[in-house]
């Protein structure tokens, strides 16, 4: 969930390690239990419906988002979560952006400050980094054989998205924020099944980082992956092929 792949070896994000895995649908658990307290019914709560499809995109089985929807009304029910953002600044100038869901918000951004300062990076202020990158809907289908890429920007046109970009492997719809639940229920409807689908902060640009810097890089995206608190990082490095893939 670190960034935006660029979709270059589906096998690999599809073979994800188990424990991987289970970090990333606890994340997920939590933020469709959050959207879940605004009305579990996905036909008429949009947020519930965008999470579920963020969810099935990372191959989180049924009977896990079933429970995690079910966790609104019971154990979260009186929790207050807050969706908060973080700006800084990593290794080398590189770009990054923390979202969290926390219930202690300041233990959040002590938790963040540090791990920037520790792999020698800086929390930033709100707008530092953002201005880098473009906050937009993404939905990527993976690409068979039989799929015609006239067809596919047809598509675009009709959902509402902004653009299509072919790639090898993979079409990938972007889409305005407000209009992502419109064309992600347009492209359901026509059958299609997602590898990504969520509103995220996309790199305008990417930079590149020494060897030596890459290694704290990597340890930093670990580290903040690894707090309970962070649900997706965002950041405009370019990662050598089996680092995007983990």
């Amino acid at each position: 969930m670190s960034g935006h792949s660029k979709w270059h070896n589906i096998q690999a994000k599809k073979g994800k390690a188990d424990a991987a895995m289970g970090r990333i649908f606890t994340k997920l658990g939590s933020e469709l239990a959050v959207a879940a307290k605004q009305g579990a019914d996905p036909n008429t709560n949009s947020k519930l419906a965008d999470v579920i499809a963020k969810a099935k995109a990372a191959n989180m089985p049924n009977d896990n988002i079933k429970r995690s929807i079910a966790k609104a009304s019971g154990e979260m029910g009186n929790v207050n979560y807050e969706v908060l953002t973080y700006e800084g600044y990593g290794i080398g100038g590189s770009a990054v952006i923390v979202k969290t869901l926390t219930d202690n918000k300041n233990r959040t951004v002590g938790d963040v400050r540090h791990i920037f300062d520790k792999f020698g990076g800086g929390l930033g202020t709100s707008g530092s980094v953002s201005f880098m990158f473009d906050y937009a809907g993404v939905i990527v289908v993976e690409r068979t054989p039989d799929m015609d890429e006239d067809q596919m920007m047809e598509y675009a046109l009709e959902s509402g998205a902004d653009d299509c970009l072919v790639m090898d492997d993979a079409f990938e719809f972007r889409t305005s924020p407000s209009a992502f639940s419109e064309v992600r229920t347009f492209l359901e409807q026509k059958g299609y099944e997602f590898l990504e689908a969520d509103v995220m902060y996309v790199p305008k640009d990417r930079m590149d980082l020494n060897e030596e810097q890459l290694v704290t890089f990597n340890k930093m995206l670990s580290a903040l992956e690894d707090n309970d608190d962070v649900q997706d990082v965002y950041h405009n490095v370019n990662l050598p092929e089996e680092d995007e893939e983990e």
